[in-house]
């Protein structure tokens, strides 16, 4: 093939690369919020979901939330609190609280039990599982854990995860 017609190829491949990227539909991502997104706006942070959400529901009327997930998802945060999240939760949202959770369980002692509530108080969290609850600053939430291995995947050192060391009744 002789330079010229290697070098008009050349422009047009160019051209051709052009007109797909410009006229490939915009990321889903700018055009409708994601799950995590969601979150924030009703003042909660991202990390309260692991990674991973594929879509949600939100019916901002009533409040309805759904998260989603590509499966459930289990992990500890830093060996004291083993977590499972089922492929889909799903409750009440408003500003600064989650009601009527499902889907959602922490392992205390020996047995599972579901976490029906979340509740931002200034710079904490309060974790409700209905008979008792526990807190925990919002900056333990900046970062989204992932699924199998929380926080501390990789190997590399986090912070450990601090709370209220009290556990009240309601």
């Amino acid at each position: 093939m002789s330079s010229t017609k290697t070098q008009t190829l050349i422009s047009l491949l160019g051209i051709l690369c052009l007109i797909l990227i410009n006229s490939t539909p915009a990321n889903s991502s700018t055009d409708s919020p994601t799950a995590y997104e969601i979150l924030q706006a009703y003042n909660f942070p991202v990390g309260l979901l692991p990674k991973g959400a594929t879509g949600y529901d939100l019916d901002s009327t009533t409040g309805k939330f759904a998260a989603y997930f590509n499966g459930s998802c289990s992990f500890s945060l830093e060996g004291s609190y083993q977590l499972k999240y089922k492929s889909s939760i799903k409750g009440n949202i408003s500003k600064g609280k989650l009601s009527s959770l499902e889907g959602v369980s922490v392992k205390l002692f020996f047995m599972w039990v579901d976490i029906i509530e979340v509740r931002r108080s200034g710079d904490d969290l309060d974790f409700s599982v209905g008979i008792a609850s526990a807190g925990f600053p919002i900056d333990n939430f900046d970062e989204c854990p992932q699924c199998g291995c929380g926080l501390n995947c990789n190997n590399r050192q986090v912070n450990k995860l601090r709370s209220n060391p009290f556990v009240s009744s309601h």
